[in-house]
């Protein structure tokens, strides 16, 4: 199978369906973001270890549901290629997770720094990019109709990643340096 197809040369691309819309969409530029994420969250895996890689590889595999879902164009295409939904289970799952780091964690008493470790970093990133997600699709789901779910899955995974960033920082020993404001 090749690779280049030369169907977007002028700038559209396809739907799951089919359907040519524009490369700079809002739609392509929602799941476009969330693949960009993907993409980083296996940076992170690569940089922690084995540190949360289960955790990892399926919140990884259900950003792929929701670029798919997202590249699917309607829900009626969604359905019809059976893509996976995000169900209030996988957000509760996102909770649980990190309810169960928070507990490792000291309380924090201010804003913190990004950094002090490669992976703690990869982590912040992951939680700046997945907001611009969020933010995306948001903007999508004011013209087009997008799963609720979906916007709640990225809010709690946008959180999850914060504690995440903590958590490693906690694990690996990295100093959290709160910011303090100048004034």
């Amino acid at each position: 199978m090749k690779i280049y197809t030369r169907t977007g040369d002028k700038g559209q691309t396809s739907l799951l369906g089919g359907q040519r819309v524009s490369k700079d969409s809002l739609r392509i530029e929602a799941y476009g973001t969330i693949d960009e994420l993907n993409s980083h969250l296996g940076m992170l895996r690569d940089l922690g270890g084995a540190a949360k890689q289960e955790l990892l590889i399926g919140i990884q595999t259900k950003l792929f549901d929701i670029g798919s879902r997202l590249a699917s164009g309607t829900e009626e295409q969604a359905e019809r290629f059976k893509v996976p939904q995000v169900t209030d289970a996988d957000i509760a799952g996102l909770e649980q997770e990190m309810d169960a780091m928070d507990k490792e964690l000291p309380e924090m008493r201010h804003f913190i720094l990004p950094g002090g470790h490669p992976a703690v970093s990869q982590a912040h990133i992951c939680r700046t990019v997945c907001r611009r997600a969020e933010r995306g699709v948001i903007r999508l789901a004011a013209e087009e109709p997008v799963p609720e779910a979906i916007v709640r899955y990225l809010n709690r995974l946008s959180d999850l990643l914060f504690v995440l960033a903590r958590w490693t920082a906690l694990r690996s020993g990295a100093e959290e340096i709160p910011w303090k404001p100048r004034g």
